[in-house]
């Protein structure tokens, strides 16, 4: 096992501190294998399912390694959506407090005259969405001959035909000795072979069911109903007292008219996809991370990699088209040992698919009806 105590005499004081800091008690699995890899410089392609902690599997070499002393951009992480950028500079902000290590992020639709200044502070680390960041590169305001680490976050997401042009330029703009390191929840075999092609003599990890996380309390159940009636079944999950729920949905208009019929009936219900501004997006996080709304609609991209904490429940309105997007999106709720519901709203036709999943996962899901405004058993 490789523990927190196996790495403190190597990582630096302020990264010791914080660990203590945060309460975590051991390195989880995705942790324990990548991160003694990436302190020695290898390139690293890591897959662990959500909530397993890749951000910190990443984002402790990268501190540890930034010269504090010298100015300049030392490494830059990519992410495929504004808020997962977001995230990521906080978590560097958590982790790098007391070190004095500058960070900035840099996103596709924010001011570029505000983000021109914050590289005039000499950001060490980077954060942004490939497009901007290439803008950037390509205008010589981002200057990358200093950078030491490229890490894609969600690789899944960054390494698809639309972005991959962008990627592989900004992968390849640093000096050829640059360290690449790639995590994400699934990794496809396409993805992996992409990811090996930017990447040299890389460590591969591949992480299942995460033994170092306390086996999820989490119950899976499902409601049977017409299509047109899934409004309602969800009109009554969000009135469950103490419930913060994230519904899934797979397309923007369906999501945005589901979101204004629940305002109509009086249920706060926050929504989230890519095609929002900025400042929507981050309003309706807020609101849902400080529990004003108790719901949030989203799109499987725009929610991507978000770790929002106390979720109760995740609810699939539209079915996932694959095994991995029922994975993916259940792993928003039960995290790190917590308890948690998966609720499947599906027609008789779904119902035969969802069960193939359960099998599959080896789960044990179960049928339930509403009684008076409760969750009951549907027999």
């Amino acid at each position: 096992m490789y523990d927190i105590k196996a790495i403190n005499h190597e990582i630096k004081p302020f990264l010791q501190t914080a660990w203590e800091k945060s309460g975590f008690e051991q390195l989880t699995s995705v942790q324990m294998k990548s991160i003694p890899f990436a302190l020695e410089g290898k390139d690293v392609i890591a897959e662990s399912p959500t909530g397993t902690g890749k951000t910190l599997s990443y984002l402790l070499p990268v501190l540890q390694k930034i010269d504090q002393e010298r100015r300049g951009v030392q490494a830059v992480i990519l992410a495929s959506s504004q808020e997962l950028c977001m995230q990521i500079l906080s978590e560097i902000q958590k982790w790098g407090e007391g070190s004095g290590i500058r960070s900035a992020s840099f996103i596709g639709g924010a001011n570029v005259k505000r983000q021109l200044e914050k590289l005039k502070k000499s950001p060490q680390v980077v954060v942004g969405t490939p497009g901007r960041i290439l803008e950037l590169i390509k205008q010589k305001k981002l200057k990358m001959h200093e950078v030491k680490t490229v890490v894609l976050d969600e690789g899944d997401q960054l390494l698809i035909p639309e972005h991959l042009t962008t990627v592989r330029h900004i992968v390849n703009s640093p000096l050829a000795d640059r360290q690449v390191l790639v995590f994400s929840a699934t990794l496809p075999p396409r993805t992996e072979e992409i990811a090996r092609g930017l990447t040299t003599n890389p460590e591969l990890i591949k992480i299942g069911r995460d033994e170092t996380i306390k086996s999820e309390k989490v119950d899976h159940f499902y409601f049977v109903c017409e299509q047109r009636e899934k409004i309602e079944i969800m009109q009554k999950i969000a009135r469950l007292s103490g419930i913060k729920a994230l519904a899934f949905m797979n397309d923007i208009g369906e999501a945005t008219l589901i979101a204004s019929k629940l305002s109509y009936k009086g249920i706060s219900a926050g929504i989230l996809h890519s095609e929002l501004k900025k400042l929507e997006r981050q309003t309706a996080l807020k609101k849902f991370r400080d529990e004003d709304s108790s719901l949030l609609i989203a799109t499987d991209v725009a929610a991507r990699g978000l770790d929002i904490k106390g979720i109760t429940h995740v609810i699939h309105v539209d079915f996932p088209k694959e095994i991995n997007q029922y994975v993916h999106r259940s792993g928003r709720t039960g995290r790190f040992g917590a308890s948690g519901t998966v609720i499947a709203i599906v027609t008789e036709r779904e119902e035969r698919e969802l069960k193939k999943f359960y099998r599959e996962l080896g789960i044990t899901g179960q049928k339930k009806s509403f009684y008076k405004g409760e969750i009951v058993s549907a027999k």
